[in-house]
């Protein structure tokens, strides 16, 4: 049955079927979930094991490499996903089993436990292969009958994704950051769990549309691919040894993705041989992807030569977007470690009452915006989907309530400089000289003297100063205790210190509760999350999106390498800033957010540039036999830079040790450049492989 005869515009909101906004909020929820958990995993794998907000205090490239064979099966799966909800259980159906799967994944992440932390991230992997397909599916499927609508729904579409990110990241890592880890995980699971339900209450508003494939649907779809044939174009099934050779490439592929984690984590290789300079780690993913090109090169030798020369071309953009992710996925990595450890993000007086401003605004008209949906959509369901309006109601009920209790929190923060003891020692260089500043002054390490430390007759102590932001009202020369973690110093409460201390006593340390003294109110303050910077790319997605789409519009539309090339440049402008604002600075010195803001906006604009032509391109060039396949490459072409991305975000520490911060984000602004070039350098080249095709 058509989506036609569905009648689907006959309840309309915004001049689309209400099935299109209930797909928007399904997929607003999901992406609440994932982006509020992704925020939080590399800080929660890093944060010290004994603080106020334990972690489990593993290094950065232990974590990274984790994150990364993670990262890299998101974009695997959903081929899988695909090809089952096609076949066998319908697109509604694999958007449910996802849905569930992904929840159990944020729940099981809410426990402190190795087991369940690997278990969730396997759930949220295979959850996200039946969802992340399939939710697109369901939209195109609608659609199906009304191409001239169908622009306008990918955009509205595609607004809830950018929304769901905005909101997950923005409150998932607030609540993570200041009440607990596993509350963050937590709040993910609960806005997944609803999410799912409001989709599957609202089964009324889809019809037909995504239901379990009969056999005359699937004849139906095979028709429809014969259709689009190229004239001339034979059949091209995959051979036995096609087969045995994806067979091959995939155990090796996973063995990589897998061996990675494994080896760095808990010591175990899978591959533990090399080949001359190669690890068997290496050879193993360099044999997967000459076993990968023979497959293509074999299946491209049975094509008419227009059609080869444009899956050629695929192949080469294919080639470049590795370039984009694996800089561009940074925002999951080293850019969170940025955020945390070199940017200075207690803000005081006039600059803590602008962001209080700013962040209001930026929380509150997006959530009003959408509640408004929320109600015209309500308005034409209820009667059809009645349950499905209530579960909505609630899950806004509850971002409302999250929202305004992160906006009291931060208007309601209280600062003080405090005064404590430390020991004072000259700060010497690898030569054991002692280090001078700018000035030529001398350079000195202050070690704060804690509750159990035993000073010596010969230490010089003297009296340090920090700032620090709390939601307790304390009075001037106040004693109180304080508490080193990570990069700053945070108050420590009566209740607090008997927590501590038995941390301590459990791991037999010495007590680094510090002894102090409030030296003076300095209200107001705002100290700006780890995560609100991540929401960066959300905002400026929303805000500069139609912007972009005008120029696509324009006689100033360029070609497709062109904008590889500007997407690839742009993004490394913002990488530039990064490397420029952090040039020289000491340790301990902290950079002002305006690099962080600034990389974010240009890492966006990059993104508007390339990403949405990749997708598009491949259809247009690859003939529909072959569809499935190259959207398959692509995707594991996305794989790959997510995983490059991970493992070289996680040598920040170790490239900064060795050279400095600068040139680490260096290293990103170069690359992506020369790619950028060379790509636009092929304009020619592309551009007769393409055939016209534009």
């Amino acid at each position: 049955m058509s989506s036609k005869s569905e009648n689907f515009f006959d309840s309309k909101v915004l001049g689309h079927p209400s099935g299109l906004f209930v797909l928007f909020f399904t997929e607003m929820w999901e992406r609440f979930s994932f982006y509020g958990m992704r925020v939080l995993l590399i800080q929660f794998l890093t944060a010290a094991v004994i603080g106020l907000n334990p972690g489990w205090e593993w290094s950065i490239e232990k974590a990274t490499a984790l994150y990364g064979t993670y990262a890299m099966l998101l974009y695997i799966t959903p081929i899988f996903g695909g090809i089952i909800a096609d076949k066998y259980i319908g697109y509604r159906w694999a958007v449910v089993v996802g849905a569930i799967i992904m929840t159990f994944g944020h729940a099981f992440m809410a426990f402190d436990t190795p087991f369940f932390l690997y278990l969730g991230l396997a759930c949220l992997v295979i959850g996200t292969g039946f969802f992340k397909p399939n939710m697109t599916s369901i939209l195109s499927e609608m659609y199906k009958d009304f191409p001239e609508k169908k622009d306008g729904a990918y955009t509205i579409f595609y607004m809830g994704v950018n929304a769901g990110a905005f909101f997950g990241m923005m409150l998932c890592g607030f609540l993570a950051e200041k009440v607990g880890w596993h509350w963050g995980f937590g709040l993910a699971g609960i806005f997944m769990l609803l999410g799912t339900l409001q989709f599957w209450l609202a089964k009324p508003l889809f019809g037909r549309v995504g239901e379990v494939p009969s056999k005359q649907n699937l004849n139906e779809k095979i028709e429809d691919v014969e259709a689009k044939y190229e004239p001339g174009e034979k059949a091209n099934p995959f051979t036995l040894i096609d087969q045995i050779l994806i067979v091959l490439m995939t155990v090796l592929g996973l063995g990589y993705a897998f061996n990675d984690p494994l080896s760095a984590i808990g010591g175990i290789n899978l591959f533990p041989f090399s080949i001359g300079p190669l690890s068997g780690q290496n050879f193993v993913i360099i044999v997967a992807l000459v076993l990968f090109f023979i497959v293509v090169i074999r299946r491209l030798a049975n094509y008419t030569k227009i059609v080869r020369d444009r899956m050629i071309a695929v192949i080469i953009f294919a080639f470049f977007v590795i370039f984009f992710w694996m800089s561009f996925e940074q925002g999951a990595t080293s850019l969170v470690i940025f955020a945390r450890d070199f940017t200075e993000r207690n803000l005081t007086g006039g600059a803590a009452m602008t962001f209080n401003i700013f962040n209001t605004l930026l929380t509150v008209v997006p959530l009003i915006l959408i509640s408004y949906v929320l109600v015209l959509l309500a308005k034409q369901t209820m009667k059809k989907a009645f349950w499905s309006n209530i579960v909505l109601a609630i899950t806004f009920l509850g971002i409302w309530a999250a929202a305004l209790w992160m906006l009291n929190y931060n208007w309601s923060s209280h600062s003080y400089d405090v005064a404590y003891q430390s020991i004072q020692t000259p700060k010497l260089d690898d030569k054991n000289v002692q280090v001078l500043d700018e000035e030529g002054k001398p350079v000195f390490n202050e070690t704060p003297i804690t509750a159990s430390y035993v000073a010596n007759a010969t230490d010089k102590i003297v009296t340090s100063n920090v700032n620090l932001a709390s939601q307790d009202a304390l009075t001037k020369d106040a004693v109180i205790n304080i508490h080193k973690e990570g990069d700053k110093f945070v108050l420590v409460t009566p209740a607090d210190l008997i927590k501590l201390d038995a941390e301590y006593k459990k791991e037999s340390k010495p007590s680094e509760i510090i002894p102090a003294k409030v030296a003076e109110i300095k209200d107001s303050q705002v100290e700006i999350t780890v995560s609100w910077f991540s929401t960066l790319n959300s905002f400026f997605i929303i805000a500069l999106a139609s912007l972009v789409s005008r120029v696509w519009d324009s006689k100033y539309n360029p070609s497709a390498a062109v904008k590889y090339g500007l997407g690839l440049i742009i993004m490394a402008i913002g990488f530039g800033c990064l490397a420029f604002g952090s040039y020289g600075i000491a340790e301990g010195v902290r950079v002002s957010i305006i690099w962080l803001v600034l990389a974010y906006l240009f890492h966006t604009l990059g993104e508007l540039y390339l990403s949405p032509v990749g997708l598009s391109y491949v259809s247009k060039l690859v003939p529909a036999r072959m569809i499935a396949f190259m959207f398959g490459m692509w995707y594991l072409a996305i794989a790959i830079g997510n995983k490059l991305a991970a493992i070289l975000g996680g040598q920040i520490e170790n490239i900064t040790k060795e050279y400095s911060l600068s040139t680490f984000f260096l290293i990103f602004t170069i690359v992506p450049i020369v790619a950028g070039l060379l790509v636009m350098a092929l304009n020619p080249v592309l551009k007769k492989l393409m055939h016209g095709v534009k």
